[in-house]
């Protein structure tokens, strides 16, 4: 499959352009059983904040709770985005603090939480130098469902190579999440081309393969470990790959 069929290549973050290592996260018993989750790192914010009135287990009920809700809200029809601070804001709520105690705790909580995610997310340098490769030929663009938008900025900027990118769509900072046609038209709208003028590549086949095909781009899907067999109901992708470092090559791309 050639360059000259497309115009642009358009990518996903998360397990496609950077990976995030759990491994990085701390151990918290929760329900029974070890997680890794950043919640150890918010108790000293919330101790310092709420004194005698912070309760672990209470808070860990409650984010768990909202965090559930939101992920069913995410997997609704319209495909909203909901930000990792308005989570933070929902589970103090519930709890019962006091609303002006609120806005400044949830937003220490976004900052605490944040930076360890940023920290132990990274882009193996095959994907880098693949997208320098790509670079040199093709407009790049870059579409993401992340809930922060200043963080996801940010992980792109420690790519070292955010300025290949023409334009980059963090879905927090629209308010809506692939597969919703608005964010691949957001990008078709900032890089001034048709659909059939991309070829999209992403892990996931409902909000990346599904998600692209639906508004008539191109998708290359990698198949990942999570990801072994499209659904039923999903579009055959363009391409198959197992990595973003493949794809210069099946684009038939030199250095």
């Amino acid at each position: 499959m050639g360059e000259h069929q497309y115009k642009a290549v358009v990518i996903d973050l998360f397990d496609t352009l950077v990976n995030w290592n759990p491994e990085g996260l701390p151990l918290v018993e929760f329900r029974g059983r070890e997680i890794r989750s950043t919640t150890p790192l918010l108790f000293p914010a919330l101790e310092t904040a709420l004194g005698e009135r912070f309760d672990r287990d209470a808070f860990m009920d409650a984010h768990a709770s909202v965090y559930n809700e939101i992920f069913t809200e995410r997997s609704g029809g319209d495909a909203l985005e909901v930000t990792c601070l308005e989570r933070f804001v929902r589970t103090l709520k519930r709890l019962g603090i006091d609303e002006k105690e609120v806005p400044p705790l949830a937003e220490n909580l976004r900052k605490t939480h944040m930076a360890r995610v940023r920290e132990v997310t990274k882009a193996p340098p095959s994907r880098i130098e693949a997208m320098k490769t790509i670079a040199k030929h093709l407009r790049v663009g870059l579409i993401s469902n992340f809930d922060d938008a200043e963080t996801g900025h940010l992980i792109m900027h420690d790519t070292g190579i955010r300025d290949l990118f023409d334009a980059v769509i963090i879905s927090a900072d629209t308010g809506y999440r692939k597969p919703n046609p608005l964010i691949f038209k957001q990008i078709l709208e900032m890089m001034r081309l048709d659909p059939a003028d991309i070829l999209f590549v992403g892990d996931t086949p409902h909000d990346d393969v599904l998600g692209s095909k639906r508004v008539g781009m191109h998708s290359a899907w990698i198949r990942t470990r999570n990801h072994r067999e499209l659904p039923e109901g999903i579009p055959s992708p363009d391409i198959v790959i197992a990595d973003l470092a493949e794809l210069p090559g099946r684009l038939g791309l030199q250095e």
